[in-house]
């Protein structure tokens, strides 16, 4: 008896690997595909950062002249092999969305305030580019090179007839997803243009809700994602949570998965969803992207989704984007 019970438990133990192995995935037509974080920037160290670090005054040394969330930035991450953008977006005080990524201006320009307090027009006068030192303050090499630079959301999508972009909400304000379906439904091929939505919660699901098959996600809904699949993704099904979306997976996490990768990606897949290869979870709070050569190798082989990335121009040689 004890001889059939241990038979049988290694019989199920096998079906369950058979059935959840990418020895059996096909990868015929996969196509690995690069996401632009804020497009071609100045990067910077991970180590000690919080919430309000001013990362402008930790970049590494300058060797381009493109900051985050310009408009030349995301040319430059297109022409790199970007297949996606990610920006952020604030609503401004006279409700247009401004292309910027901090809370507050004062860190990387020559203004003061807090940006969805400001006005356009008062955001277009600073110099994007006041804040950048690499030295500690003894160099500002990118002064005076951005003034002007920061866009709206409208000139953005005017300015890529084929671009595509991942939208960062950086509130929790109802009213900014209320305003970007608006936007969204009134432009139809703009819809076409937005690869998905995500950051604060409110505006997240409020923007999928009111957008007909806009995918988003946030922390909230990709912890219950990746939650419900290491319950229950053996069996091959995919929770709810995990169905028509984004699902973002950090490079470090992504061996816990059932049928990681390629069993994982088609299943997701045919969920209709979308799979992004962050890099590493970190113990900055967050994951960074897939950075540098030595990371490429936390890259599956033939795999089938985005690739996160800090340094697209970097990334698009060596992925032969």
């Amino acid at each position: 008896m004890r001889k059939k019970i241990l038979i049988g438990f290694l019989l199920f133990f096998f079906a369950v690997w058979a059935w959840n192995s990418s020895l059996f995935a096909s990868t015929e037509d996969n196509q690995t595909r690069l996401l632009a974080h804020r497009g071609v920037h100045q990067t910077y160290p991970r180590e000690g950062l919080e919430n309000d670090t001013c990362t402008a005054t930790r970049i590494y040394p300058v060797i381009h002249g493109f900051m985050e969330n310009t408009i030349p930035s995301m040319r430059a991450a297109f022409s790199a092999g970007a297949e996606v953008v990610e920006l952020d977006v604030h609503l401004t005080a006279d409700k247009q969305f401004a292309v910027f990524h901090d809370w507050r201006v004062d860190c990387r320009t020559d203004g003061t305030g807090v940006t969805e307090e400001l006005d356009m027009a008062y955001l277009k006068s600073l110099d994007m580019g006041y804040g950048y030192t690499a030295d500690g303050g003894e160099t500002y090499p990118l002064r005076r090179t951005g003034i002007g630079l920061m866009p709206t959301l409208r000139e953005v999508l005017e300015a890529f007839p084929e671009g595509k972009f991942l939208i960062n909400f950086k509130s929790q304000r109802a009213e900014e997803g209320e305003a970007l379906a608006a936007l969204l439904n009134a432009n139809p091929d703009w819809r076409n243009k937005v690869f998905g939505v995500y950051g604060g919660e409110t505006p997240t699901r409020i923007t999928t809700t009111l957008v007909d098959n806009l995918p988003g996600f946030d922390k909230v809904s990709t912890a219950s994602c990746l939650g419900q699949y290491l319950a229950i993704g053996w069996t091959g099904i995919v929770p709810g949570a995990c169905q028509n979306t984004l699902v973002s997976v950090p490079a470090n996490l992504a061996w816990a998965l059932w049928g990681w990768p390629h069993r994982f990606t088609q299943r997701m897949a045919d969920a209709g969803s979308k799979v992004i290869l962050l890099g590493p979870f970190d113990g900055a709070g967050g994951s960074a992207g897939i950075d540098f050569e030595e990371q490429t190798g936390m890259v599956p082989r033939d795999f089938d989704g985005y690739i996160w990335t800090n340094r697209v121009e970097v990334m698009g040689e060596l992925f032969g984007q």
